[in-house]
């Protein structure tokens, strides 16, 4: 299994400067101890995540400071961008990078972020496939058809042309059945976290996508990368009670997002207008479930048993999620000892 590092920062500190240190200084201990990759997401318009806007100009400052480690998109949102500018932009971090870009598209979720393509709102899960396609054949050196400025049809391809013949590529899925399925059909990989879904619920997902990459001429058996909060320690008391305070307040700002947008056709939820109290017992029920079994977090004996559960339901790629609010300095230390749960896993292996 293959250990990551994954950034979605819930960047809420006016003032700070030096805001891509964590990313950086990563992305460089990354590139040097053989971890497999670096992803950063898409977001807009919320400080959860909204230092990272646009994953490609983010991986091509880590194309700059690397030169093994994987870079990758955690995720583009597919709808709210044409076909032809994911490819193109790509194209560009793949020659920066000599060749180690993917990219794992998204339907996205959240309408506020479609202000910047209303159009697609509503039919933005069809569209995932559908410019999945698009992109890895205008990848190849395909045309497209398009219509330009004065109306008239063009076949448009792509420049500059890419380094890897082919764009390493996941679907991300928050959950949904479907879009699992759906990676497996393209043949593409699958990126998910944990957010609403437990284990074994994940477990009996990966066995359906497995089934459908399978099917595909060839048999490949796809490739999933989970994403997982991460912070490791020497005591597992100790590491519980820095986490604390910044992982709840990293919670408490994702269900701020989640129950005020419109997922999935649900009634919005303001969750201002919750009792306090009730807000409290959701936090604090995802912070001991994070900690607990969902996440990297605690000492590396613990963290290596989780890790040891999710290989044993499919996962193959482990993404690490690291700036969830602690210090910086605080966030590089811990990388010395997720490094040594990652070789503990590659002796094991080995």
């Amino acid at each position: 299994m293959d250990f990551s590092l994954f950034y979605f920062a819930n960047d809420s500190r006016l003032g700070q400067h030096d805001r891509y240190r964590v990313l950086l200084e990563g992305a460089r201990f990354a590139d040097a101890n053989d971890f497999a990759a670096v992803w950063t997401p898409e977001r807009h318009f919320h400080p959860f995540g909204g230092l990272y806007p646009n994953p490609s100009v983010t991986s091509a400052a880590v194309a700059a400071v690397t030169s093994r480690v994987a870079i990758r998109a955690g995720s583009v949102v597919a709808p709210l961008h044409h076909p032809l500018r994911i490819a193109e932009e790509w194209a560009m971090v793949d020659n920066l990078s000599n060749g180690r870009v993917g990219v794992s598209l998204a339907s996205g979720w959240h309408a506020a972020d479609f202000v910047l393509r209303p159009e697609t709102y509503a039919d933005r899960r069809a569209l995932l496939a559908e410019y999945a396609e698009q992109v890895r054949a205008l990848w190849r050196g395909e045309s497209i058809t398009a219509t330009d400025g004065v109306g008239e049809t063009r076949q448009v391809r792509v420049f500059p042309p890419p380094v890897q013949a082919e764009l390493p590529i996941w679907l991300t899925s928050g959950g949904a059945v479907e879009t699992f399925r759906t990676a497996g059909e393209l043949g593409a990989g699958l990126l998910t976290h944990l957010l609403g879904q437990d284990l074994d619920e994940l477990a009996a997902k990966i066995a359906v996508y497995r089934e459908a990459a399978a099917a595909r001429p060839g048999g490949w058996p796809g490739h999933v990368a989970l994403m997982v909060h991460t912070h490791l320690g020497d005591d597992e008391d100790e590491t519980r009670d820095l986490v604390r305070p910044a992982l709840s307040d990293y919670i408490r700002s994702s269900l701020h997002l989640i129950l005020g947008s419109r997922m999935d056709g649900k009634r919005s939820i303001d969750p201002s207008r919750l009792p306090p109290e009730e807000l409290d017992f959701l936090v604090e029920r995802s912070f001991q479930r994070y900690f607990d079994e969902g996440g990297l977090l605690g000492t590396v004996d613990k963290a290596y048993g989780v890790a040891d559960r999710l290989r044993e339901i499919g996962v193959d790629e482990v993404a690490c999620l690291i700036d969830f609010g602690l210090p910086d300095k605080t966030v590089l230390a811990g990388l010395d000892q997720l490094n040594e749960l990652r070789l503990r896993f590659a002796s094991a292996d080995g």
